[in-house]
């Protein structure tokens, strides 16, 4: 029970890897709260955590600045405490040449995978971690250090994200950890299009011949955000089945 008595906020984690972390920080002793846009899909999220000791549920949009000062202001009343961070939504609107792309889709990229991760933690380190301290894990994507065509520039969101975890944790220390976390394909809804009707096709491409389930990305996020983890900051887990050995980010 590492985390008994401590707090996280886990945003996207109403289904995949979201919820796969809310799931291990909870087995681990922790309190959580979750957000994404949907309530009906939060509150069967908290249902299946364990209820509402374990679990609160905040609605909204990860880059409405309202919703995330709404969302620390619950954790804080609810549980006490907000000391780890787990920046998880991500948005990919766009498939195709980068050459192609509707530059209105690329500012939404931006927004919700790099502007909004650093206003959450802006919001967090405010109302609590300035004080307490804290951890915070973001999740980022092997396509941030690799090309990926088709996906480029949600890559490229993600090599941003990369780049503000290591400034974050240089600033915030040393009371305030920060790392991420790079998956490759994890089978979730959210990357479907990357491997349906074609997983055996793609996963022979990883040394570890099997693409990556949410708990694989769970166990290390719950590790950097643990006391196990206090001398690590500003580094980025690369976890993909070993597929980026061969320069192959899907």
């Amino acid at each position: 029970m590492r985390f008994e008595g401590k707090t996280a906020i886990v945003t996207g984690a109403s289904r995949g890897i979201g919820l796969a972390i809310a799931e291990r920080l909870v087995a681990d002793g922790a309190r959580v709260v979750i957000t994404a846009r949907k309530k009906e899909a939060l509150d069967e999220a908290v249902a299946h955590l364990g209820g509402p000791k374990v679990a609160l549920a905040v609605a909204g949009k990860a880059d409405d600045l309202d919703h995330q000062a709404d969302t620390i202001r619950q954790a804080i009343e609810t549980f006490g405490s907000l000391d780890m961070l787990v920046n998880n939504t991500g948005i990919n609107p766009a498939y195709g040449p980068i050459v192609d792309l509707d530059l209105g889709a690329a500012r939404k990229v931006v927004e919700v995978n790099c502007i909004a991760a650093l206003s959450w933690v802006q919001q967090a380190h405010r109302a609590w971690m300035k004080e307490h301290g804290g951890a915070v894990v973001n999740v980022s994507s092997v396509s941030g250090i690799r090309p990926a065509p088709g996906i480029g520039f949600y890559g490229a969101s993600k090599a941003m994200l990369i780049s503000l975890t290591e400034l974050m944790a240089l600033e915030l220390a040393p009371d305030i950890r920060v790392n991420a976390v790079a998956p490759a394909v994890v089978k979730t809804k959210f990357a479907t299009a990357l491997f349906e009707g074609r997983e055996e096709q793609v996963a022979s491409a990883y040394p570890l011949k099997r693409l990556g389930e949410p708990e694989d990305i769970a166990g290390v996020v719950a590790f950097l955000l643990s006391e196990d983890a206090s001398w690590i900051t500003g580094q980025l887990v690369v976890i993909d089945g070993g597929v980026t050995l061969g320069g192959v980010t899907e």
